[in-house]
Formats: C-alpha cells, structure tokens, sequence
C-alpha cells in the first residue's frame, strides 16, 4: 500500500540530552490514524531494518482470551462448525461454545467434527451447555513453504487417484480422507497468514522476510483452494460416471492427467524457488497446456456426452488457469528478486 511519496531520507535529531528521534512520514501517520501521544511497537530485523506499526488499541481482547461464540441456541446446521473454523483460520487459540439451553447432540457432535478437521485443535472442556476448543500448534514450527509442498503432495494424490479411477472403475474413500487433509492444511496456511500480518517476526521465521509478501502468498493459497474443490470435484464425477465414460473421453485423461501432475511440480517449485528464466518457462509451457486443455472440453461438451460425462473434463481448462496463475505470481515473486535478467526471443 502506497500512502503518497514522501521523501525517504529523514535527518536524526536531537531528543534531549542524550536521545535521538526521527520523524514519522505525515502521509503514513494519517493513514495509520496516529495522534501525538499514541503508541507505536517496533520489529527489528536481522539486517538492522525496523519496522513500525500502531500499538493494539485499548481494549483489544488479550492473548489467550478464548473467543466466545454464544447464542440463545444453535438451530441452523453448519453455522456452528463455521463459525470455529472461522475463528481459527484468524488465529485463535481458545474458543468457547456456549448456548442458554443444554447443547442437542447434533451440535455437539458439530463441535467435535470442527475440532476434527482443525490440525491442532482439541476440545478441553465439555458442558451441557458450553464447550471449550484449544489449539496447541505452535505456529512458528510450521513454514509457509512448508505447508505449501504439503498441498501439492495432496493435490498429486487427487491426480493419481483420478488415473487410478481412469483404468478401474471403482469407488475407494480415499476423495474423503484428500479432502479432509486438504481442508486441514489450507485452513492452517490461513490461520499463518492471518498471525504473520500482525506479527512481522513470525513472518520472517516462517518464510516471509518481506511482510508485503504475504499478499503473494495469500492468492498462492486461493488458488490451490480452488484447485482443491476442483480436483476433488473430478474425482467425485469420474467415480460416478466411470463405467459410463465413452472411450474418448477415458483416453483423454488417461493422456493429461500425468501432464497435469508435471505442471502442477514445475509451477509449485517455480514459487517456491524464485528464477525469472525458470518462471518464464513455466508459464509459458502452462500457457499452451492450458490451450490443450480446452480443446478437450470443448469435445466433452458436444452433443450425446452425459452431463455427468462432461463433468469429468469440464475442470480440466479451469485447473490450467489455476497453474498460470501461479506462474504468473511466480514471475512477480522473480522479478521482486531483482538478482537476474531474462533473454526473450522476438516473434
């Protein structure tokens, strides 16, 4: 965010009798709301640079205050669930449940399956009206590349899942355990990203020494979201309609999937690893898959293909627009490198 264009040198004076001060750009202090007498905290880095921000206003909940979710009663199903995976993915460690009656056990049974699908999360404490979550992960032990990698890792199952699917047609329960491992690794990346904005130190220790670059990895993690439901969304079609496949259409994927499972490496190790020649290549080899790709559901589309049928494929174009758009961010991420130059080929 750019608060104006102010001038980046500021002369040390003089504070007394043996302090020093600096004054504060007036276009950032506005934008920050900071009136004489506020607070400011600062964060200093292993190359000496410090970085500011506001101090937390009064009346902030403390750390390790639980967040309540309290109603007269929990009627509607899911609302519940969502609200604790939504508390967590903001970075809460403690979460009390209470209601004015007693907890219907379908509820209660909400509350555990929430826990459930949360890494981390156990339910310390159990009323008939009240219960109490805690997360006991320390975020610093659990890098963004990290949890990265490990989403990749998941989204290759789905792939070889569907090639498996491809060649035998049958129906495993595997889609349940990669989705349930999916949500649970994408709902931590969220839960680092939230607890790295507000602290620039667990930033650097996970893997972002630039706090701008957590915008980076917040569309990063979008996207493999969406990759997910994709995936999963496939494979939940192709082991529906499987038997029912016309041939084309089996060969078709028998064909892309492996091709997909080698972009979806490249693209993950371009983020992962910024160089702007690698990136380019990347995108570039993404751009004409993404091409193919269409071709194929164009053909999925035609006339006499079962929508069921059409489903197996329809996520193809959709998924290579996911990977050029990591590439694309690829790109960014060499280009903010700023260590190398790219040769390009005139048409």
């Amino acid at each position: 965010m750019a608060w104006g264009t102010p001038n980046r040198e500021r002369r040390v004076l003089k504070a007394g009798h043996s302090s020093i001060a600096v004054t504060l750009p007036k276009p950032w202090a506005e934008a920050m709301n900071l009136r004489p007498g506020d607070l400011i905290v600062f964060d200093q880095n292993d190359d000496g640079a410090l970085y500011l921000k506001p101090a937390p206003a009064p009346g902030v909940t403390a750390a390790g205050a639980p967040y309540l979710v309290q109603a007269r009663a929990f009627d509607t199903p899911g609302v519940l669930e969502r609200l604790i995976v939504g508390a967590y993915r903001v970075g809460h460690d403690a979460i009390e449940v209470r209601a004015d009656v007693p907890l219907a056990p379908d509820r209660v049974e909400e509350v555990l399956g929430a826990a459930r699908g949360l890494l981390g999360v156990s339910v310390v404490a159990q009323e008939a009206n009240r219960m109490v979550l805690q997360n006991f992960i320390d975020p610093s032990k659990y890098e963004l590349p990290q949890l990265v990698q490990r989403m990749k890792m998941i989204l290759i199952a789905f792939l070889e899942e569907m090639e498996a699917a491809v060649q035998r047609p049958s129906r495993t329960r595997r889609l349940t355990t990669l989705e349930e491992e999916g949500n649970k690794v994408l709902a931590l990346l969220v839960r680092q990203l939230f607890l790295a904005s507000r602290d620039w130190s667990l930033a650097r220790r996970i893997g972002s020494p630039d706090p701008r670059q957590l915008l980076e990895w917040r569309v990063a993690v979008y996207t493999l979201e969406e990759l997910s439901e994709l995936f999963g969304g496939a494979l939940a079609a192709l082991y529906a309609e499987n038997s029912k496949l016309p041939e084309e259409i089996r060969e078709s994927l028998a064909g892309y999937l492996p091709e997909m499972k080698g972009h979806l490496k490249a693209v993950v190790e371009a983020l992962m690893h910024p160089s702007l020649d690698h990136a380019c290549d990347v995108y570039h080899q993404n751009a004409c898959f993404g091409e193919t790709l269409e071709t194929v559901a164009r053909r999925g589309r035609r006339s006499g293909v079962s929508i069921g049928a059409r489903a197996t494929v329809q996520w193809l174009p959709r998924s290579a627009e996911c990977l050029a758009l990591l590439s694309e961010l690829a790109i960014d991420r060499a280009v903010a490198a700023g260590s190398e130059s790219v040769l390009i080929e005139a048409a």
